[in-house]
């Protein structure tokens, strides 16, 4: 009998502690929802910053655009290792939450090799603007840079329609 409930005891503990990983592991995939989101909002305030400055007819502040384009460059370099398997949670029709859900296409985990090979093509290319010399070869880098964003985002992002 004794046994017995030590063996009881041992078994409820034990499955206390997966509940407890279990509810550890949702908060870990929310978190690293959530810190993605927060990173792509951060590079995507740099970019309208970026473009904020070549759309205005004004000389574009070199320094500060480089600076913008190398926090950009950074960002991207990190990006894709905020995408583990267990973060794949898109589901069609669902109602989804823009600040919390995710809307990473599945796509980015059956062919995670294209999505990081993009956001490392489109950080060297952040980094080449960071670094460029003129007006003109900045204005062109942060064209590819556009490009680059937009071509990715019609590949592994969902909208809240689909």
């Amino acid at each position: 009998m004794r046994c017995a409930r030590l063996s009881l005891i041992a078994l409820l503990i034990a499955a206390g502690g997966i509940a407890v990983a279990q509810e550890r592991k949702a908060d870990v995939v929310k978190d690293a929802i959530f810190a993605r989101k927060i990173l792509m909002d951060s590079i995507n305030n740099n970019m309208d910053e970026i473009e904020g400055m070549i759309s205005s007819g004004k000389p574009i502040p070199m320094d500060e655009a480089r600076e913008h384009a190398d926090l950009i460059s950074v960002m991207l370099m990190a990006f894709p290792h905020l995408f583990p398997d267990s973060t794949n949670q898109w589901k069609p029709n669902v109602q989804r939450d823009p600040g919390t859900d995710t809307f990473a296409a599945p796509a980015v985990w059956t062919n995670f090799a294209d999505f990081y090979d993009r956001a490392a093509k489109a950080s060297k290319t952040a980094y080449n603007a960071s670094r460029a010399k003129t007006e003109g070869d900045f204005k062109s880098f942060a064209k590819q840079l556009r490009e680059s964003c937009d071509s990715c985002h019609a590949a592994y992002q969902k909208t809240s329609e689909q």
